[in-house]
């Protein structure tokens, strides 16, 4: 555009100032070489129409009405305009006008003597008003004029319609881009339906079997501390009580925790908030503490070689997938190798990152306490309490089954930036191996 622009502006410079070659003194003279000099940077301008359209078009308009220019300048500015403002009243206001100037434009150049016309030029008959020839017009000056005007206005029209076929573009490809996206978005919230709808329904199943299935442990285990009241003073009365006591309240807390993840699964959008990182999931002094008491109060036979350092530094997200992973290490060997010997390892320093490992014998040492003399309890609701217990841990105690514990183990720490590898060895000795890397808190989050 600028190329031509400036070409057009030089042509008819050239043919405006053939009457002033033989006066370079004069004043006529100097303003078209002025005219010939600025007709290389007014061009220019068009640069700016994207953002400017408005005021590259009247800066156009005054070029071409001031200077001997071509109107090409100028209608290429309306285009522009047109193109990027909608407004109709200022459309109306720049087309009026460009055609104005396109007009005066084309007849400055008709109405100068023939010599300096590039109209004239056009009419003239071949051969004429070169090498000392007189030009000779092959027709008279009203219907040059006449050209001239219709020329300017059909060159405005051109761009006015140029322009308004720019705009129409851009509106549709604008209209084609929102309905994509407004399809997008009725995806997606269908998506999100569908996906809430699962969850309530998983919601509710959870509701009715698991809430359920823990209130009933939570009233047996409280029925089996009333029986247990009820026997003659013993260590053995005493220690069934203790058991019912913390059956019941490790009970009671996993249904607030089924709970609260029914919560979180009819309620998605707090659920992050609930999911993230916390004093009491993440591996803190006092959350291990917790965790490892827990575990000997179930009667989990546990060595423990615990070396941590500086975990105040380190990133909530780590220190959480670490304390699941130590968790789920005690629970996996609770649950497949109950009365087994555990050992547990958790090392935690910026120099070798945070590691857990967990091992226990495949088949258990230890067999669970069974109650030496049933007298006492023999035919009492202790008594089938005690012998339910009992056939729960020979079905635990069969070879281990496939669950989500561990693969769901495996997928945190990868997400984390580290491994897990869990298996049975030569010794028929499981183990479940943790590493994570070390991830600094910000400075602004870190634990006193």
């Amino acid at each position: 555009m600028v190329p031509f622009a400036a070409t057009m502006c030089l042509v008819q410079c050239a043919y405006a100032a053939t009457p002033y070659t033989k006066d370079p003194h004069g004043g006529a003279y100097l303003w078209m070489m002025l005219a010939t000099l600025l007709a290389f940077a007014f061009p220019l301008l068009l640069t700016a129409r994207d953002k400017h359209p408005e005021a590259v078009f009247w800066s156009c308009c005054a070029a071409v009405t001031v200077f001997p220019y071509d109107p090409l300048l100028m209608l290429m500015a309306l285009t522009a305009l047109i193109a990027r403002r909608s407004d109709r009243a200022r459309t109306i206001r720049a087309v009026g006008a460009g055609a104005a100037v396109a007009v005066w434009a084309h007849l400055r150049d008709a109405l100068h003597p023939a010599e300096a016309s590039f109209w004239h030029e056009v009419f003239a008959e071949p051969g004429t008003g070169t090498d000392g020839v007189p030009i000779v017009m092959m027709t008279g000056e009203t219907p040059i004029v006449v050209t001239a005007i219709v020329v300017g206005l059909v060159g405005t029209l051109i761009a006015t319609l140029s322009g308004l076929h720019i705009r129409s573009r851009a509106r549709l490809s604008t209209a084609q881009a929102q309905a994509d996206a407004a399809v997008s978005h009725a995806r997606t919230l269908r998506s999100d339906l569908a996906d809430q709808r699962l969850a309530d329904a998983i919601a509710a199943e959870a509701h009715d079997t698991l809430a359920h299935s823990l209130s009933l442990l939570a009233l047996n285990a409280s029925a089996l501390q009333a029986e247990a009241s009820h026997l003659p003073p013993s260590e053995q009365a005493t220690a069934i009580a203790r058991k019912a006591e913390d059956i019941r309240r490790q009970a009671a807390g996993a249904l607030d925790e089924a709970h609260q993840i029914i919560d979180m699964l009819r309620h998605p959008q707090t659920a992050w908030e609930q999911l993230a990182p916390s004093d009491e999931t993440a591996l803190t002094r006092d959350s291990l503490d917790d965790l490892l008491v827990d575990a000997r109060n179930a009667g989990m036979s546990l060595n423990t070689w615990i070396d941590i350092r500086q975990l105040g530094d380190l990133n909530d997200s780590t220190a959480k997938t670490a304390y699941r992973a130590v968790q789920e290490g005690l629970t996996n060997a609770r649950r497949h190798a109950p009365g087994a010997p555990v050992s547990l390892e958790v090392t935690a320093n910026p120099e070798n990152g945070v590691h857990v490992h967990v091992t226990n014998p495949v088949a258990p040492s230890v067999s669970p306490p069974v109650p030496s003399s049933a007298g006492s309890v023999a035919g009492s609701p202790v008594a089938g309490l005690i012998a339910a217990m009992g056939e729960s841990d020979a079905v635990e105690s069969s070879p281990r089954q496939p669950g989500a514990g561990l693969p769901g183990l495996v997928a945190r720490a990868r997400e984390s930036g580290g491994d897990c590898r869990y298996g049975v060895d030569d010794r028929s000795v499981f183990h479940v191996d943790v590493t994570l890397p070390w991830v600094w808190r910000a400075p602004n989050e870190r634990r006193p």
